[in-house]
């Protein structure tokens, strides 16, 4: 399983120079690398050892099982409120008296992990996406001045050339910004049809699913009714039918067991919670979003909250000079410029833009 799993450490490299930020990438690279253990986690599982184990009498075990994890397995949801060992066998499984609407079907197992695999390249695409239209702009423009360790004259000329850069290409990274905004609500966005097409997957229970778990651990435990085991069955009824002798169908009802939904309730549980935070950090980040693009004086202060060596000033001087591309390409230079030399490059830039805007 290490072997499995290890080759998905490279996607946790430090980026040497960042073009987002933390939600961004908690989206886009954790979320990411999580869907995938989890989908190769579950594939492994049930290629190790049986997926599904099917009682039967009178026909072999592996024709039984091949059948019932090909096809279907169920349940009948009134009888999960039944008392085990009394009014059923197990949770959900009792007599169906030949009743299909009774009958719950559950026929999601064999396709979870090709579902993660799924919402794991969805949750990627913002980043490929982003990562394609940035075109390495930072990388270009920072010339290795992440570190302060160079030579003088050669930091001189970096500076020279990034500070050109900034002055000839005023106003002309609105696009730019604008792109990497709608590339952050698609993250919004992905997260939460991810979650309306899971409860669509399991019938409209994983809404709920995470609440009802929390709220197991305040039940008595003679009167708990295990959501998990609602959602994810682990023994379950399949009905195969041949012929017999005469040539008449026989029906044989079997006692189905789950083993790899218990890794499946896990996951989802996990997955729930998670999906939750997501949820919650990407709208707190639309709304600073929102409140970068239609409120400026507060671009000063982030501006100079990135890095508390530029002056006040010269924070204002900028974000009142320039437009939402520009600022934000600033910013993100604060993000990976050695703080002294973005001071210097700051308040030189706040020098020159006066003029360059008058000429212009």
């Amino acid at each position: 399983m290490y072997k499995v799993l290890g080759g998905l450490k490279s996607y946790f490299k430090i980026q040497a120079i960042q073009t987002d930020n933390a939600v961004f990438r908690l989206h886009n690279i954790f979320t990411t690398v999580l869907l995938l253990s989890c989908s190769l986690t579950i594939t492994a599982t049930q290629f190790v050892g049986n997926p599904i184990s099917c009682i039967v009498n009178g026909i072999p075990a592996h024709v039984v099982n091949t059948f019932c994890w090909i096809s279907s397995t169920f349940t009948m949801p009134d009888a999960f409120r039944r008392q085990v060992g009394k009014e059923v066998a197990h949770p959900g499984v009792s007599n169906d008296f030949n009743d299909e609407d009774a009958k719950k079907y559950y026929t999601y197992y064999q396709w979870v992990c090709f579902v993660l695999f799924f919402q794991a390249i969805a949750c990627y695409t913002p980043k490929f996406l982003w990562d394609a239209f940035e075109g390495g702009l930072l990388r270009t423009i920072v010339m290795g001045m992440n570190l302060a360790i160079c030579p003088e004259e050669e930091k001189c000329a970096k500076r020279g050339a990034l500070l050109d850069y900034l002055l000839k290409h005023i106003k002309r990274h609105k696009l730019y910004a604008i792109r990497y905004f709608i590339c952050e609500f698609l993250c919004l966005i992905n997260i939460a049809v991810q979650m309306y097409l899971m409860n669509k997957f399991f019938d409209g229970e994983f809404y709920s699913y995470g609440l009802r778990v929390m709220e197991l651990s305040e039940i008595p435990q003679d009167q708990r009714i295990d959501p998990m085991v609602y959602v994810f069955p682990r023994v379950t009824k399949c009905i195969f039918h041949k012929y017999g002798a005469s040539g008449s169908i026989q029906k044989h009802d079997s006692l189905c067991i789950l083993p790899l939904n218990i890794v499946n309730e896990k996951t989802y549980i996990f997955i729930w919670f998670w999906f939750i935070i997501m949820l919650i950090l990407l709208c707190g980040l639309m709304v600073f979003r929102a409140v970068i693009i239609f409120w400026p004086k507060m671009r000063s202060k982030i501006l100079n909250a990135r890095n508390r060596m530029v002056p006040r000033e010269i924070c204002e001087s900028l974000s009142n000079k320039l437009d939402i591309g520009d600022w934000w390409l600033i910013y993100m230079l604060g993000v990976n410029l050695d703080p002294a030399i973005y001071k210097d490059v700051m308040a030189e830039l706040a020098k020159q833009i006066e003029p360059k805007r008058n000429k212009s």
